[in-house]
């Protein structure tokens, strides 16, 4: 395998600061000059360093890449990069035309370098070439002069870079940018070998990790495309992204990447949500996250000398993600009290009395004489001010795409203990009547809290902020407020709402829109929901494998072979060397085989051999890798296994006997077309892929050491 050319932890990379900052890289609205500008204020009281201008949704950066700006749009550019310097944030102007540029026409590459070189005469010195989100295909006139797609990018990439005096900052995003996209898989892709192999040393790669949005970022996986790039990747991170669903916003804080990948990446950007001032927490995160591996070599830490005693991130040893979300509530809350003039000054004495229906307060105009109530009159209502506890239920109920915050995972779980434990009203008081009352008091007292946290951001000062919270906030107190009444309801203590089960109901006592009928009609819509209900489980039973089942194994292996998306016939399929275990002409190893099984019979198997080469199997590996991995395994699932949980136990067993039995190590060979079962093995953690000669074309070695 081939060695990086230079990695976070060399002295070549030590001397090239860690990159961290912010990307705006969505799609929709892109932010204002103001807004930027205030951002890269941020970036430098917090830390941060960079800032990567890639909006989507700007014609000239994407879709009119070829046209020049004009004078007006020019001024506007100039004056944003010299903000980012004045508040020393470097710019990096990013182009994106890979929608439908000619790699192989001299014009087209002459007209890319003088878009360039028109931004270059505003100033920046920093630049990224971005060909995500394409087609892949290429056309005629490059398949003729370009051996592949990577080689073609490559090569455009190339020559843009020694162009433009071979920036200190240049970064490419490759089309495959996520190891979800790679064929057959991240070490294997002749795409990302390319990049490592043709792209020059001094450009650096942008990847979001195992997926476009990663829930998880592991120092493992950044090794392996480290090797795959030959340089260690800048992460272009998509946690806090929020383009593709309108009804999501995310306030949680950055986890899930250990501080061990500092000084294993090049840098770190967030691409957060399309709402501006919400990111706060995204941001504030990162860099306390950033500050949290200064001690590293070529850590996070050498981008800048921060004076953090007041209110930006503290530097820690070591990083807490609910720490870090305290911290960022406790600075925002203080620019949520703060009055921004947008919408005109609202002083909160100034707000009317609330009504009943727990609907937004109304405001006053600024001019109306004070009303001073008379004897017996009501009081007026005073608004309460916004609270950090408010703040922490906010982020909670709006954190992150894989996982609720605490709160709210705790409001649905009582939600549904609720709902499946009432009772008819009128039976009397006993055990378990107490419980379900109690409990709904807890639920009745947590939707409370959500409908007061909503009045009192509704008369937050910064009117800025609010705007874009409010479509978010309002739709969550529906949505609480239907499920409070709902348990009312249940427990007999009010009529049944009028929004529930209604044949008649007002629009916003239900979810609609065309997209939620389309999505409602479809048969898996809910199994991703984060609080599943009811549980999509399914019941299997893991026992023994025994000469019985000889027969349903060579069904289950001649279904997953002919069956499969995209398989191949298979007469025409590439052999392998535990095709013999599956078809009964090898027996497995004692206490080396086991069979999955759910209602339906059985749906999936693994067996073992422990000294492969020894029971006669056909071909030999090389001596190296028989050496290290004796033993040989084979696996298959049924595709109704949806679950990989009783799978990944299956395979743990067997592993379990091969090193009870002596084996020093485990391969298997998978097919390039069966996807699911290289997705499989390469998602257990300890499967890793295996370089060798001896295997058919079609074939990939996998192998773990036990």
């Amino acid at each position: 395998m081939p060695k990086p050319i230079a990695s976070q932890g060399g002295s070549e990379a030590e001397k090239r600061r860690f990159i961290s900052g912010v990307v705006e890289g969505f799609y929709g609205r892109p932010w204002t000059m103001e807004q930027r500008t205030d951002l890269f204020r941020r970036e430098q009281k917090w830390g941060l360093n960079t800032y990567l201008y890639a909006p989507k949704d700007d014609y000239k950066h994407r879709m009119y890449w070829r046209d020049l700006y004009t004078p007006q749009e020019a001024e506007q550019l100039k004056a944003l990069i010299s903000a980012a310097k004045q508040h020393d944030v470097e710019f990096i102007y990013a182009i994106s035309p890979g929608l439908d540029i000619t790699f192989s026409s001299s014009r087209e590459v002459a007209t890319l370098k003088r878009k360039l070189d028109q931004v270059l005469g505003f100033g920046c010195s920093s630049f990224s070439l971005l060909f995500d989100d394409i087609e892949t295909e290429m056309c005629p006139a490059d398949r003729k002069t370009f051996s592949s797609f990577a080689h073609a990018q490559v090569s455009v990439t190339n020559e843009v870079y020694l162009h433009l005096g071979e920036p200190d900052t240049f970064l490419f995003c490759p089309t495959d940018y996520c190891a979800a996209f790679c064929t057959p898989n991240v070490s294997q892709s002749s795409y990302l070998q390319t990049v490592g192999e043709k792209l020059l040393p001094g450009v650096d790669v942008l990847w979001t990790g195992p997926k476009v949005v990663s829930h998880i970022i592991s120092v493992a996986s950044i090794e392996e495309v480290s090797w795959v790039l030959r340089r260690p990747p800048v992460i272009w991170d998509n946690i806090h992204a929020n383009d593709y669903d309108p009804q999501r916003l995310f306030l949680g804080p950055y986890k899930d990447r250990p501080v061990e990948l500092i000084p294993k990446l090049r840098g770190v950007l967030t691409n957060p949500n399309c709402e501006f001032y919400p990111n706060f927490v995204a941001v504030h995160t990162l860099a306390t996250w950033c500050r949290s591996g200064a001690g590293g070599a070529g850590g996070a830490g050498g981008a800048r000398d921060v004076d953090m005693s007041e209110e930006g991130p503290g530097q820690e040893s070591s990083f807490c993600p609910q720490r870090a979300l305290t911290l960022a509530l406790t600075d925002w809350l203080q620019e949520f009290l703060t009055n921004d003039q947008a919408g005109g000054l609202r002083p909160p004495s100034r707000t009317l009395k609330k009504d009943s229906s727990d609907d937004e307060p109304m405001q006053t105009e600024a001019g109306d004489p004070v009303h001073v109530p008379g004897p017996g009159e009501n009081p007026l209502y005073t608004a309460e001010p916004l609270t950090l506890e408010d703040l922490v239920l906010l982020a909670e109920l709006f954190y992150l795409p894989y996982e609720h915050g605490p709160r709210a995972r705790t409001m649905l779980e009582e939600l549904d203990w609720l709902k499946n434990h009432s009772q008819p009203a009128g039976l009397g008081e006993d055990k378990q009547t107490a419980e379900w009352n109690s409990r709904a008091d807890r639920f009745d007292n947590m939707c409370g809290a959500v409908v007061q946290m909503f009045n009192r951001l509704s008369n937050a000062p910064n009117r800025s902020i609010l705007y874009d919270l409010y479509n978010y906030i309002c739709d969550i107190k529906s949505g609480v407020g239907l499920a409070r009444a709902y348990v009312k309801t249940l427990g007999g203590r009010g009529r049944p709402s009028a929004q529930l089960m209604n044949n008649d109901p007002e629009p916003w006592g239900f979810r609609g829109g065309l997209s939620g009928e389309f999505q409602r009609m479809l048969p898996c819509h809910g199994n991703r929901d984060l609080f599943r209900q009811p549980p999509m489980t399914t019941v299997y039973s893991i026992r023994p494998y025994c000469p019985q089942d000889q027969a349903e194994v060579q069904k289950v292996c001649r279904e997953m072979q002919r069956d499969g998306e995209g398989k191949i016939p298979p007469s025409a399929q590439p052999e392998l060397l535990s095709d013999g275990l599956s078809a009964g002409r090898l027996p497995p190893s004692p206490q080396c085989g086991y069979i999955l099984e759910d209602e339906g019979g059985v749906c999936g198997y693994v067996l073992g051999l422990t000294d492969a080469k020894a029971a006669g199997t056909q071909r030999a590996l090389s001596e190296s890798v028989q050496g290290d991995f004796p033993s040989l395994v084979t696996m298959q699932l049924r595709p109704r296994v949806s679950d990989p949980a009783p799978a990944h136990r299956m395979i743990s067993s067997l592993l379990a006997s091969l090193k009870t039995s002596g084996s020093r190590g485990v391969f298997c060979e998978v097919r390039h077309d069966d996807r699911r079962m290289l997705d499989f093995f390469a998602k257990t953690g300890s499967f890793a892929p295996l370089k060798t000669a001896a295997l058919p074309p079609g074939v990939v070695a996998m192998g773990t050491k036990l």
